[in-house]
C-alpha cells in the first residue's frame, strides 16, 4: 500500500484502523452485519457489529507468498516471479534460443499474473486483464509445440 494511501486513511476520523487483527468470520443475512476478528497477539476474538458500511476491503500486504516456487521458476530478490523480458539469459535454456512470452516464467508454459510477478501494477483490474492474456498465451504456447 502506498504511503499516500496510508496517510489518507489515517487522517480520516470516520475510519478506524485495526492492526494485528485477522478476520475469522463475516456475518449477515443479505448484507454485511458483523465482522469477527481475532487479535493475533492475544488470540482474543472480538465481534464488530455497529458497522456503518456494508462493504469490506482487506489488504493482505505487499509480500508475495511464493516460497513454494523457489527453485522451480526464476525470481527476483524480493521473491516476485520473473516473467517475459525480465527472465535472465541464464534461465533461457529451456526456451531453445527463444524468449518467454510477456507473462511466461522461466519455465515454458508456466505463466504468472497479478501481484506475484515482478513489475506488476498491483491492481485487481490489471490482474484480471493479465489472467485473460495468460489464457491466450497458453494457447499460443501449446500451438507452438
Amino acid at each position: 500500500m502506498s504511503r499516500y494511501l496510508i496517510d489518507e486513511i489515517e487522517r480520516r476520523e470516520q475510519v478506524e484502523v485495526l492492526t494485528h487483527r485477522e478476520i475469522v468470520e463475516l456475518r449477515g443475512e443479505n448484507a454485511l452485519e458483523a465482522v469477527i476478528v481475532k487479535d493475533n497477539r492475544t488470540g482474543e476474538l472480538e465481534e464488530l457489529e455497529e458497522l456503518e458500511t456494508k462493504a469490506l476491503f482487506v489488504f493482505i500486504g505487499p509480500t508475495p507468498h511464493t516460497d513454494w516456487l523457489r527453485g522451480h521458476v526464476a525470481m527476483d530478490e524480493h521473491s516476485f516471479v520473473l516473467t517475459g523480458g525480465d527472465v535472465g539469459d541464464e534461465d533461457l535454456a529451456a526456451f531453445g534460443g527463444e524468449h518467454p512470452y510477456i507473462l511466461e516464467t522461466s519455465k515454458p508454459g508456466i505463466f504468472a499474473v497479478g501481484d506475484v510477478h515482478s513489475g506488476s501494477i498491483k491492481r485487481v483490474a490489471s490482474a484480471v486483464g493479465e489472467g485473460s492474456m495468460a489464457v491466450r498465451l497458453v494457447h499460443q504456447r501449446l500451438a507452438a509445440r
